[in-house]
């Protein structure tokens, strides 16, 4: 919602967005103005992660290549299971 009213706000400005999709302007710069969570945070450093093995390994790897590689590089993440 938030992403949708970011790139529509120049032209039609943030309340009338609001009033027509029905989300209360208040909601969405309470969400603008707060920091980034723990995940959010943490997903940005996996997503470089993810992209430098991906180029290093001639954009070849797959999900399970791709996941035991972080493993031997010692990337852990919440959630992950926990197979060697």
């Amino acid at each position: 919602m938030n992403a949708f009213i970011d790139t529509h706000r120049d032209r039609f400005g943030v309340e009338p967005i609001c009033r027509v999709i029905v989300h209360a302007p208040s909601t969405y710069y309470a969400a603008r103005s707060r920091p980034p969570s723990a995940r959010a945070i943490n997903d940005a450093r996996l997503k470089a992660e993810i992209s430098r093995v991906y180029e290093a390994n001639y954009r070849c790897y797959g999900v399970g290549k791709m996941y035991h590689q972080l493993r031997r590089d010692g990337i852990r993440w919440p959630g992950a299971p926990c197979a060697g």
